[in-house]
């Protein structure tokens, strides 16, 4: 079996951890046609890998602009392939994933796909034909394997690396007509201030907690103020509900209170960082708990982001008179965790800070378009990734023409794919030897795959 190099190990593993949503949305809109696409087209000992499987992973890669690819297509059923046999090999290599982190990623697959869909837990169940506890089960064992499938390939490619001599190797033995063309690179970077929500508005959020708290001691049921009230997206489906977790599973503070409360007990509103809970504990069995809860957030007030408006605005003088230099203050005082570290600056999957322009955030996008090269935008209101409302600052540090890779210009894009070649042949070599401890069957429709092949 040869690994092929335009889909490297990361990549693919990308489509292939996003697709427990997809699959879902495959079998309802087969179901909605009155047709049935699956079939199982590999068997990996114990483990099968359905054409739906294949089918909606490479409709992740169509949906990132790429182009149609027989070869792509084969990659991505080599690498379902090697998911299966990296779960049955961890079986008898004895390598788990905890339940916690199974629960955990299942709870956020599950609201997300609600959230994404737009449809109320009822219409999902009839779309799919299924409760909403054998959608829950079906996705989460596409989990559980998808995370034993990635902790084996941390496990196989552990202390992998390449020195700069590979990285040069690796470029020139890439054809100069083969070279990939990238679009205007830019450097991009960001300050970022939350809204710091006043007491005022805080306040407002315990007041309801405690109608609702009220109302829950009065007889009404929980679950059905959950749905209506909770901005846990995850009670539409669970009624708040949470199901059994361990110690060090939430937040401290929420922890804290499931081992105060007694059974039945319903606490009285308390902050989280993700805002004002009740809780009423459900169940506690040693050291795990099964608990409710409804959330309310707490919203920043016009006059809240306005000061953080005026905060920036502070910080970007400073920085335009060079008393401050804008990658030290991002470092220092930035809200975006992801961006922080890098002294703002944003970056691309192989972790370089030239992004191309096609790849960028288009907000981020549509801000630099009337923006000078050097220049740092005025304070912009935004709302984050997980739903606050934010201000920031934007510096267009560079833009590069459109160019022929180089290394030069594109070391870390280089390094990273000469980083994936190399993880990519220590998990060929694994799986050459692995699958003789497995039994692997693999439809005659796709033997023009050659996954089989030496």
């Amino acid at each position: 079996m040869k690994c092929m190099k335009m889909l490297p190990n990361e990549m693919t593993l990308k489509y292939l951890i996003a697709s427990a949503f997809f699959l879902l949305a495959s079998v309802a809109t087969a179901q909605d046609k009155g047709f049935v696409v699956d079939k199982i087209i590999a068997k990996v000992d114990n483990y099968i890998v359905l054409k739906s499987e294949l089918e909606t992973a490479y409709q992740g890669y169509l949906a990132e602009g790429n182009p149609q690819s027989q070869e792509a297509r084969c990659e991505l059923f080599n690498r379902l392939i090697i998911n299966k046999l990296m779960v049955a090999k961890a079986e008898i290599d004895s390598v788990i994933v905890t339940d916690i982190e199974v629960d955990g990623n299942t709870e956020q697959r599950m609201a997300m796909i609600l959230q994404n869909s737009g449809n109320s837990p009822e219409q999902l169940e009839r779309a799919y034909g299924k409760t909403l506890d054998q959608i829950k089960f079906e996705l989460r064992e596409q989990i559980r394997e998808q995370l034993i499938a990635r902790e084996m390939t941390s496990r196989i490619t552990k202390g992998i690396t390449v020195t700069p001599a590979e990285i040069k190797r690796f470029f020139n033995k890439i054809p100069a007509d083969s070279l990939p063309f990238y679009s205007s690179d830019v450097e991009v970077a960001q300050i970022v201030r939350v809204a710091k929500v006043s007491p005022v508005q805080e306040e407002e959020a315990r007041k309801k907690l405690i109608d609702i708290r009220e109302r829950l001691l009065k007889g009404e049921n929980f679950t059905e103020l959950a749905m209506k009230n909770s901005e846990d997206h995850s009670a539409q489906y669970n009624g708040g509900e949470l199901g059994y977790v361990g110690r060090g599973a939430m937040v401290p503070e929420f922890e804290a209170q499931a081992f105060k409360l007694k059974l039945g007990e319903i606490s009285q509103p308390f902050k989280s960082p993700f805002g004002f809970h009740i809780m009423q504990l459900i169940d506690r069995r040693g050291n795990e708990y099964n608990s409710r809860h409804i959330l309310i957030s707490a919203v920043p007030s016009d006059n809240d982001i306005k000061q953080a408006e005026k905060f920036l605005d502070s910080i970007r003088t400073k920085i335009i008179n060079e008393k401050l230099k804008f990658e030290q203050v991002a470092k220092e005082i930035s809200d975006d965790a992801e961006t922080k570290g890098l002294g703002g600056f944003f970056t691309d999957d192989d972790g370089s800070t030239r992004i191309s322009m096609r790849d960028i955030d288009p907000v981020v996008y549509m801000n630099i378009d009337t923006m000078k090269v050097g220049n740092i935008s005025k304070p912009l209101r935004y709302r984050t990734l997980d739903n606050k409302e934010a201000v920031r600052i934007i510096y267009f540090k560079t833009k590069l023409p459109p160019h022929v890779a180089n290394l030069k210009d594109d070391w870390s894009r280089i390094q990273s794919a000469a980083l994936a070649e190399k993880k990519d042949i220590a998990l060929d070599k694994w799986f050459n030897k692995a699958r003789q401890d497995v039994f692997i069957n693999i439809d005659p429709g796709y033997n023009s795959c050659r996954i089989l092949d030496q």
